[in-house]
C-alpha cells in the first residue's frame, strides 16, 4: 500500500507533452511554414540582400518578397514601385521628400538609376532593431541566386513567396498590365529556379487570374486585407493553393473553411509572440513575420 501511495503521488510529475521531467510547462510547438517578411524587416532593411541573408541564417523556410518593374524591364525587389522616403536616400545621400516620393517612379527608371539609391542606412522608427547599412534594391535574380548559394550551406532549399505589386490604377504608370507583368516574372523564374519552390501572390486578383489561366501549374496565394473569405473567393473565381489574409481576419471557422476547400492559410504580418501562438492554435499553415526569430520557439525542429 505504501508503494502504491508513493506511485500515485509521483504521477503528476511524470509529465505529459505539456511538462518536462521537473514539472515545468513546455512550450507547444507546431509544424508550419516560417516566412520572413521582406526578408527579416524587423532586423535588417527590408527587401535587401542583407535582410534575406538574416532570414536564412535565422532558419526561415520561405523568403517573402515583392517585385516591381523598371523602365528597362528588369524585375527589382521593392515593396513600392517608387523610392519610399521612409527608407531611401538619393545618390547624394540626401533624404527624399515624402510628398514627392511617387515622382521617383521605378517604372520610369533604368535599373542602373534604381541602384544608385541607398535604401538601407536610414533609421526607421517602426523597426528600431534593424542593423542599418548601405543597401540597394536588388534584382530578383540576385536574391534567388544568393539565397540558393547560402541555403546550400544550410543543407536545405529555401522557398520563395513573391508578391507582384500591382493595382488597376497603376497600369502603364507604375507597372505593366497583368499579362506582361506575369510573363516577365514567370520567364525569369523559369530561368533561375524551379517553379515548385515558388508561390506567387498578389492583392490584385487580375494578376492571380492571369497566372491561373496561363500558368496553372504555379502555386498561388490570394492576399486579402479587408474582405471576408466567401467574398474573396467569389471575386477571385477559383480556389488558390493558399489563402493569405491580414492576420486579424483569421478565425477557427475561416481556417476550417479554407482547409475543407483544399487551401492552406498563411496570414500576414504577424509580429507578436502571443499573436503567433493564437494563430498556430487555430491551425494556420504558416506565418509571415518581420521577426522570424520570435517565431522559432513555436516551430518543431525538422
Amino acid at each position: 500500500m505504501k508503494y502504491i501511495l508513493m506511485l500515485l503521488l509521483t504521477l503528476p510529475l511524470i509529465g505529459t507533452q505539456a511538462q518536462n521531467d521537473k514539472g515545468i510547462s513546455k512550450l507547444t510547438t507546431y509544424e508550419f511554414d516560417l516566412q520572413g517578411h521582406r526578408g527579416a524587416r524587423g532586423l535588417a532593411p527590408e527587401n535587401t540582400l542583407q535582410a534575406f541573408r538574416e532570414a536564412i541564417d535565422i532558419g526561415v523556410n520561405t523568403l517573402e518578397l515583392d517585385v516591381v518593374v523598371t523602365k528597362d524591364r528588369q524585375l527589382v525587389v521593392s515593396h513600392e514601385p517608387w523610392m519610399n522616403a521612409d527608407i531611401c536616400k538619393n545618390l547624394a545621400g540626401n533624404t527624399i521628400d515624402k510628398e514627392t516620393e511617387k515622382e521617383l517612379n521605378i517604372y520610369q527608371m533604368t535599373y542602373e538609376e534604381v541602384k544608385t539609391y541607398d535604401c538601407g542606412s536610414t533609421y526607421y522608427p517602426a523597426f528600431p532593431e534593424q542593423k542599418l547599412e548601405s543597401a540597394y534594391k536588388p534584382l530578383l535574380k540576385e536574391v534567388l541566386n544568393m539565397a540558393d548559394n547560402i541555403s546550400r550551406n544550410h543543407g536545405k532549399k529555401i522557398k520563395y513567396n513573391i508578391e507582384l505589386k500591382s493595382l488597376p490604377e497603376g497600369d502603364d504608370v507604375y507597372h505593366p498590365k497583368p499579362a506582361e507583368f506575369v510573363k516577365l516574372v514567370i520567364g525569369l523564374l523559369q530561368l533561375e529556379t524551379k517553379l515548385e519552390r515558388v508561390n506567387l501572390q498578389s492583392f490584385d486578383f487580375r494578376i492571380l487570374k492571369a497566372l491561373h489561366q496561363s500558368y496553372p501549374e504555379v502555386r498561388l496565394a490570394a492576399l486579402v486585407y479587408d474582405m471576408d473569405f466567401d467574398t474573396a473567393i467569389n471575386e477571385l473565381g477559383f480556389l488558390p493553393e493558399i489563402y493569405s489574409p491580414y492576420f486579424p481576419l483569421v478565425s477557427k471557422d475561416l481556417v476550417k473553411d479554407a482547409h475543407e476547400s483544399g487551401m492552406k492559410v498563411i496570414p500576414w504580418t504577424v509580429n507578436e509572440p502571443d499573436q503567433m501562438k493564437n494563430l498556430l492554435k487555430m491551425g494556420v499553415d504558416g506565418l509571415i513575420t518581420d521577426y522570424p526569430d520570435r517565431a522559432l520557439k513555436f516551430k518543431k525542429i525538422d
